[in-house]
């Protein structure tokens, strides 16, 4: 009896621990993965497969922004394949895929087509990941010294060495991004000349309201000024008739 319960308790004991650890282990299972049927150095018209794992149960994915690697170029990037309504958006660092929130729970799974692969041995593809709540995932943490980051960019390797005859093809031209267009946009340029000689017309103004404190300065020490002269005057005179009269008793 006492060597069956001991061998529940050992095994309730091994249960309660694999779940914690399960628990605990849960969010790093989700993460953006990424593979390509052609992921070989300077190959062009590549199709990379993205796969994007819903973290949440309450709110849809509405967005992915994807920062490229070195030697792929946002205008080298179009969407060729994605949920209802979503569409590309090229970025200074990148491209953002979006649309409607799908359903909750839900994985978000697209293809780009990239005019051409750099020559290099893997390609990192950080990623956030925006849900309709407004919960963003960070898929942007790269090996530190052979551990494995919590929260992972998506990394696609390529094979060894380039196709055979494979050359650099030009990069396209640089796509603004939407956000990056108002600053870019000469129009405000005319207007702030304008604005700055203008500037000037106010400056009165200012100059004014000294010159308007100056005067009633002015008019408020005119009656002080008459006064003094009036007091002066009568005590001149009082003291005219003071000596007048003493001369005359003297007298």
């Amino acid at each position: 009896m006492n060597r069956t319960r001991s061998t529940v308790r050992a095994v309730t004991g091994a249960a309660l621990v694999a779940g914690a650890l399960a628990l605990a282990a849960g969010p790093a299972f989700a993460h953006v993965e990424v593979e390509a049927e052609n992921a070989q150095a300077l190959a062009t018209g590549v199709t990379v497969s993205f796969n994007a794992e819903a973290e949440s149960t309450t709110a849809g994915v509405t967005s992915l922004h994807v920062v490229l690697p070195a030697g792929i170029a946002p205008a080298d990037v179009t969407l060729a394949q994605g949920p209802d309504g979503w569409t590309l958006t090229p970025a200074e660092d990148g491209y953002t895929v979006s649309g409607p929130a799908v359903t909750p729970g839900k994985d978000v799974a697209y293809k780009v087509t990239v005019r051409q692969l750099p020559d290099a041995k893997e390609l990192a593809f950080k990623t956030l990941q925006t849900y309709s709540d407004g919960h963003v995932d960070r898929w942007i943490e790269l090996p530190q010294n052979g551990a494995k980051p919590d929260k992972p960019a998506p990394i696609l390797q390529l094979k060894a060495a380039a196709a055979p005859g494979a050359t650099p093809v030009a990069p396209s031209p640089t796509v603004p991004s939407p956000s990056a267009t108002p600053s870019a946009t000469p129009t405000p340029t005319p207007t702030t000349p304008a604005t700055s000689a203008a500037a000037p017309a106010p400056a009165p103004a200012p100059s004014t309201a000294p010159k308007a404190d100056a005067e009633d300065d002015s008019s408020s020490a005119t009656p002080i000024v008459i006064a003094a002269v009036a007091a002066a005057a009568l005590a001149a005179g009082g003291a005219w008739w003071w000596l007048r009269r003493r001369d005359t008793s003297n007298g």
